[in-house]
């Protein structure tokens, strides 16, 4: 059995993980701890508040009693807006106080980018603007080329939460750009578990979503490789070694 940590933020598509880990088909059990996100909104101030050090070590010791071999912060925007430097401090902060290897699904992002081939994405995000920017930024300092990037300018997580196939299938179509080898999803607050088949059959490209890519860098931590197309190309390739 590997068992596998995530501390993530408040309450909006955590059901994807139980679905993830039925789709796996394996001994593999996804522990979640849900942090206190303070205020629900798609602002950098906020954002930068709900990846503190304080709000993430909360819930940590239990993810570690929990027999969690790695652990990982499931949240994108509550980790890219601290910037390159910032981010990797978060989670070296956070390998720190679980005693366990660490990441983020920022991190994830970039690694599961190198993974499926893309050299050129395009961005799909659910964030105001001004938050997509920093993704895009953060993408290009792992030297990811970006292409091109959607905001739709959604504040809250609960608001994504209550996305359908319908809203998500049409993001990624807004999204797409012709030159992008993948096509990128980055809120941990949509589901996305469900529709990754359907997501890449419309775009014929490999869509990398948030819960995915967490799940997919914890396994990577953990040193496992679980083959499951039904969860996208990702999971039909050989894990990268190193951080």
């Amino acid at each position: 059995m590997t068992a596998l940590g995530f501390l993530y933020p408040g309450h909006s598509a955590e059901d994807d993980y139980p679905r993830i880990e039925q789709l796996l088909g394996s001994d593999v059990r996804l522990q979640l701890v849900h942090t206190d996100i303070g205020e629900d909104a798609h602002r950098v101030d906020a954002l930068r508040e709900m990846g503190s050090a304080a709000r993430l070590s909360a819930g940590v010791e239990e993810l570690r009693l929990s027999g969690a071999e790695a652990v990982v912060w499931a949240c994108t925007s509550g980790s890219f807006v601290f910037g390159w430097e910032g981010a990797h401090e978060q989670v070296r902060a956070l390998a720190r106080a679980a005693g366990l290897p660490a990441s983020s699904t920022s991190f994830a992002f970039a690694h599961a980018v190198r993974e499926v081939g893309a050299r050129r994405v395009a961005i799909a995000a659910t964030y105001p603007r001004d938050v997509t920017d920093l993704f895009a930024a953060f993408l290009r300092e792992a030297g990811v080329e970006v292409v091109s990037s959607r905001a739709s300018g959604i504040i809250t997580a609960a608001e994504v939460g209550t996305w359908g196939e319908g809203e998500v299938l049409a993001l990624a179509r807004a999204g797409d750009h012709p030159d992008a080898d993948a096509v990128l999803l980055p809120d941990t607050a949509l589901h996305t578990a469900a529709h990754l088949p359907a997501l890449e059959k419309d775009l014929s490209k490999p869509v990398l979503t948030a819960n995915q890519v967490t799940v997919w860098e914890a396994l990577r931590l953990a040193d496992r490789k679980v083959n499951a197309p039904t969860l996208g190309t990702l999971f039909t390739k050989e894990p990268i070694i190193q951080v």
